[in-house]
């Protein structure tokens, strides 16, 4: 993880991960993570996804082996971004991108 994205890195407050599953509840899932796990391959596309969207959903495949809670943690670490929510085998992850267009950021609610 690169120091810029561990200072992305943030604890999302109750209400703001609330507003957040809002808004991934009709989002599919970009990243798929097959029977080679979490590779270097699979964490650098997640990467790209969230610099383009900053909020994704990424789906566990039957044969990929990972244990659900442990690629949430994983995945979220080496990508610099915030677990959200583990609903069934799908992660939904944010990492926020200042480098996106104004209008095109998520903008959290406070506290």
């Amino acid at each position: 993880m690169t120091e810029e994205q561990q200072d992305n890195m943030l604890v999302l407050t109750s209400r703001q991960k609330k507003f957040l599953k809002g808004l991934a509840h009709d989002l599919s899932a970009l990243i798929q993570v097959g029977k080679e796990g979490l590779s270097e391959k699979l964490i650098e596309a997640t990467d790209q996804e969230l610099l383009r969207r900053e909020l994704i959903k990424v789906k566990l495949g039957k044969n990929s082996g990972v244990e659900k809670d442990a690629a949430g943690i994983a995945l979220s670490e080496a990508t610099g971004s915030s677990l959200v929510q583990i609903i069934g085998k799908t992660l939904i992850l944010y990492r926020a991108n200042p480098k996106r267009k104004k209008e095109e950021r998520i903008r959290l609610p406070k506290e």
